[in-house]
């Protein structure tokens, strides 16, 4: 029965839930005012069944009319969706949840101009894949933008599967992936920036190309953290950021620890710039430039714990062009994954082709602290200004048959067993010529130098 009393009530009720609504409406990102309703298309959070197919007209339609879609907070089991041309797809960062409920890819897009995935978290729930795609697989995307989601949960393949694809990754935490983190195949100035990558089976960022040639990723600003090798092999996984064949890529700012191999491992990277990152607890090498690559900038990186420093190598397949400086190397142990069947580990940097190796600290080496060349493979090295400390070894130099010209000047040895020894191949093949006695060596400059 309706009273004078609660009549005014109601009334007074009013306002304050109008005011809600609109509070409501105000409080959505800017860009989602007019998003449709998921619950419309009968998209719920919450539900244990799969809601695919609900899922997929709400994605047609908010393309066809041109919304975003923002959705709630909450689970929504999903299966093999398809992602349309132009879709903005948001959610509530740590909340709102995309499980996957089938086989395969978990979100899937090819040949489009417009993706963004914001907000979202993408969990693969344990679902077997194929290794070589990704819970997020996307192939041929222009303008693509991923930022603040979670891709995580135990999947057989990638997190981030992407091929053929330009725009921006940034500030996404991915873990749980038994291949890799993100990897990026045949990228067009792409970014990766500012991301978590965790506990991954077999690498953390990978910037790979099909054939070689100009790439031009920034991978800049990420943290990357316990990086397995579950396939295993002598450097093809266990890589925090690995780039292959990819051309004019930026490596900058980041944090990698505990990987199994690598910290950052370029392989046939023409023009790379690997620079300012904190490399820590590496299993074999921490920085490599390595096989076929020409032009190789490796500069104010700290590298502490790892089987070997900084290798500049493989001139024997064209590797050359390189400059090494002003990095602080320690706490290299020689212990590595597996057995080498060159010169090992224990090494602090070595270049062997038209290379300047400049102002770097290197303290507390296993073996020796600088290798210059490897045989024949030596041409056109310089090495100034550099400080060494606490080493079996200052630098090992090649005199063997066919090595060619290197400069060694200016450097500081302490606590070492020998500054600077000629070596052929493995071979002790000089006394110290620390003093400047290398004139049975003609190919060898060794000045300046000074032992304590």
């Amino acid at each position: 029965m309706t009273t004078r009393r609660t009549l005014l009530f109601a009334l007074a009720s009013l306002p304050v839930a109008l005011g809600s609504r609109q509070t409501s409406a105000a409080s959505l990102p800017d860009g989602f005012r007019g998003a449709l309703d998921a619950t419309d298309f009968g998209v719920r959070p919450g539900r244990r069944a799969d809601q695919s197919k609900a899922f997929r007209a709400l994605l047609a339609e908010a393309v066809e009319r041109r919304l975003p879609v923002m959705l709630p907070p909450g689970d929504y089991r999903l299966s093999g969706i398809t992602l349309p041309d132009g879709l903005t797809l948001a959610g509530t960062p740590g909340a709102t949840r995309l499980i996957a409920s089938g086989e395969g890819p978990l979100l899937t897009a090819e040949n489009l101009a417009r993706l963004t995935l914001t907000g979202l978290t993408l969990d693969g729930d344990g679902q077997t894949s194929d290794p070589g795609r990704g819970l997020v697989d996307l192939d041929g995307i222009e303008r693509l933008t991923i930022d603040n989601c979670v891709i995580s949960g135990r999947t057989a393949g990638h997190g981030l599967n992407l091929r053929r694809s330009s725009g921006r990754i940034r500030d996404n935490d991915i873990s749980g992936a038994q291949g890799v983190g993100i990897f990026a195949v045949d990228s067009r100035g792409l970014s990766i920036t500012g991301n978590t990558v965790a506990d991954c089976g077999n690498g953390g960022i990978l910037v790979h190309r099909s054939e070689a040639g100009s790439d031009g990723t920034l991978v800049s600003g990420n943290r990357i953290s316990r990086i397995a090798s579950r396939d295993g092999g002598t450097g093809q996984n266990g890589n925090g950021i690995n780039i292959f064949r990819a051309g004019d890529v930026i490596v900058s700012g980041n944090h990698v620890s505990d990987c199994a191999l690598s910290a950052i491992r370029a392989n046939a990277a023409n023009n790379v710039l690997i620079s300012a990152n904190q490399c820590l607890r590496s299993g074999e090498t921490a920085i490599y430039s390595e096989f076929g690559f020409q032009g190789a900038i490796v500069t104010g990186n700290v590298i502490d714990t790892a089987a070997n420093g900084i290798s500049i190598v493989n001139f024997d397949v064209g590797g050359r062009l390189a400059t090494v400086g002003q990095n602080v190397i320690r706490n290299i142990t020689g212990i590595a994954p597996y057995v080498s069947d060159g010169a090992g580990f224990g090494f602090g940097i070595s270049a062997e082709a038209d290379t300047v190796v400049t102002g770097n600290v290197i303290e507390q080496v296993a073996r020796w602290a600088l290798v210059l060349g490897w045989g024949p493979y030596l041409r056109n090295v310089s090495v100034t200004g550099n400080v060494i400390r606490v080493a079996q070894l200052g630098c090992g130099v090649s005199v063997a048959d066919g090595a060619g010209t290197a400069l060694i000047t200016d450097n500081l040895f302490e606590n070492v067993g020998d500054a600077i020894l000629g070596y052929r191949w493995t071979e002790k093949a000089s006394a110290d010529l620390v003093d400047g006695t290398a004139e049975a060596f003609p190919h060898l400059t060794v000045t300046g130098n000074r032992r304590v």
